[in-house]
């Protein structure tokens, strides 16, 4: 019996204790969740102490960041936590890789730039290499490059490469399938088939791999023949706004600008305009290039924009014009829309995209935006991908 007691006493105590640690436990993460000020009311909580809050490293780097809510009048300190030396942004971004997993670094990366202004990030070389390129990244580099000089200019370049590069890879395979049609023995393709399996060039690039003790023909790869139309070239005018709120847009058009360049199926051209208009048509065989001549903000003048993109219409009833802006035009509307019933009556499609991107999240002139429908305008908010069936299916 007294075997039994003592053991019965031995299994409560346990009980008690892992409850105890599991208060204690939901006491830090509270402490965690509320910041410092609320140490005073947990203090006289069973169960918890300031001397025994677990989480004091995770607290002091999540202060560094979110503290700037409040503001030095409320008691932010710049240095922030409770470390034996201040923080600095380049010891903030150690800590936050230290601490925790990649998906979480890059929310408070994005949120460090977006929310609270630390351009450090960008304009330190070191740190704006040690950030994992991504499409957040590279937005922030587009607004900020104005800032940028020297070697930091030149690594923000780099990383705009790495990022536009994967992006271009992953929308030429599919706009060129969109768009393409007839086989090319001129143009290899990702798509492989036996049907567009090119016999010659396989055999004639592997001869170098002719085992000849085995008297075997060794393939090391398969060469495929692409896509291209049998009739004449489409010429595709893409105008895009450069005004701040357009941004993904931007990006987007650049991009898809630079892959219709490569089809032989089309003829590109491609402008950005604010109050004026920039033709960047000669350097779409590099987006990195054109991204980092584009100037965000300013005033909208759309009409101006039309109007040099007219000028461009060669062959009008082969011709999509593609307008990518939110419509607030900083000019009388009314010379908008007259300049947009001119380009339609030569002939060509008239393609206005409020939106241009993977999000479809748009703010745009919903009014002129009917305005433009009625007259026989397409207008759409729309990814890139449909934006290349949507071409592909006017060209064939």
């Amino acid at each position: 019996m007294e075997a039994d007691l003592n053991e019965l006493d031995t299994t409560k105590k346990i009980v008690n204790d892992s409850a105890k640690l599991n208060r204690a436990e939901t006491l830090n993460r509270w402490r965690l969740i509320l910041g410092e000020s609320a140490e005073e009311g947990l203090s006289n909580t069973e169960d918890y102490s300031p001397d025994d809050f677990k989480y004091t490293e995770v607290d002091e780097i999540l202060g560094y960041l979110y503290n700037r809510e409040y503001g030095e009048e409320q008691g932010y300190r710049k240095g922030g936590g409770r470390g034996p030396s201040e923080l600095t942004v380049p010891k903030w971004l150690h800590k936050v890789r230290e601490l925790f997993p990649k998906p979480t670094v890059e929310i408070l990366e994005k949120q460090a730039l977006d929310r609270y202004g630390l351009t450090e990030l960008l304009t330190d070389k070191k740190l704006l290499e040690s950030l994992e390129p991504n499409m957040n990244l590279l937005k922030n580099i587009m607004q900020f490059k104005g800032r940028m000089k020297g070697d930091v200019l030149k690594s923000a370049k780099e990383i705009v490469r790495v990022v536009v590069e994967e992006l271009r890879r992953k929308l030429e395979s599919q706009t060129r399938a969109s768009i393409m049609g007839k086989r090319s023995r001129y143009a290899s393709s990702s798509v492989r088939s036996l049907r567009n399996l090119n016999f010659k060039q396989t055999i004639t690039k592997n001869l170098k791999n002719y085992d000849k003790n085995n008297r075997r023909f060794v393939i090391e790869r398969l060469y495929f023949d692409g896509n291209i139309q049998s009739h004449n070239k489409w010429d595709i005018i893409i105008g895009v706004d450069e005004s701040g709120s357009m941004l993904d847009s931007v990006i987007y058009s650049s991009v898809m600008a630079s892959i219709f360049y490569r089809l032989n199926a089309l003829r590109t051209k491609l402008f950005i305009f604010d109050t004026q208009v920039v033709d960047l048509s000669d350097r779409l065989e590099d987006p990195v290039d054109v991204l980092m001549n584009v100037q965000l903000g300013g005033g909208t003048h759309i009409t101006k924009a039309l109007r040099y993109g007219e000028t461009l219409i060669e062959n009008p009833g082969k011709t999509i014009y593609i307008l990518v802006s939110d419509l607030e035009e900083g000019y009388p509307i009314q010379h908008m829309y007259k300049a947009c019933k001119d380009i339609l009556d030569t002939g060509c499609k008239l393609l206005v995209l409020t939106a241009l991107d993977f999000n479809g999240d748009t703010v745009y002139n919903k009014h002129a935006a009917q305005t433009l429908s009625n007259m026989g305008a397409h207008v759409a908010a729309i990814t890139p991908n449909e934006l290349a069936d949507w071409i592909g299916e006017i060209i064939t």
